[in-house]
């Protein structure tokens, strides 16, 4: 929780940033941005003429200057800026919270290896349901996402193994 707050803090530093150096630009030299802004929309299959026009039109306020630059340069979406860090760890704390559970579950009711294959196979089954539930947002065959999870799961546990095994961490029973 305490990383993905981090990271969705620090990428709307970054765009804060991003956001403030761009104000510092335009005010510095706004024909330069103005000139930037229509080479920009040339980029994108204007021509000269419409590009001037719609820069010439942008720059009509510097809020609309700036806010155009921000969407067309920068590519920042102003009003989200990456979206609320406390929702986002939150969120995270809670999905990780819950998949724990999944492999840990079976050590409660078996011990030995009986836990430990019971604890593999509930994960397979719980990475394949998390892999498919992402398909509803994702719009990804159902498969391919299952299967997709299940390889980068168990891919994470063989490597977390490995270090504990290098380590010396053995498993009881």
């Amino acid at each position: 929780a305490l990383g993905e707050w981090l990271s969705v803090q620090s990428s709307r530093e970054l765009h804060k940033r991003q956001i403030d150096l761009e104000m510092s630009e335009l005010e510095a030299s706004p024909e330069e941005e103005k000139k930037e802004l229509v080479l920009l929309y040339q980029a994108k299959g204007l021509s000269e003429k419409e590009a001037q026009q719609l820069a010439d039109k942008a720059f009509a306020t510097p809020e609309s200057a700036l806010d155009t630059l921000i969407v067309e340069e920068l590519g920042i979406d102003k009003d989200e800026l990456g979206g609320s860090a406390w929702e986002a760890a939150i969120t995270s704390f809670i999905l990780f919270a819950f998949g724990a559970i999944i492999p840990l579950f079976p050590f409660f009711i078996l011990s030995g290896h009986q836990a430990v294959l019971l604890s593999l196979a509930s994960s397979v089954v719980g990475l394949f349901t998390i892999g498919a539930s992402i398909t509803l947002f994702t719009g990804k065959s159902i498969w391919f996402s299952g299967m997709r999870q299940i390889l980068f799961g168990l891919t994470a546990a063989a490597i977390t193994y490995g270090i504990g095994a290098l380590i010396g961490v053995q498993l009881a029973g």
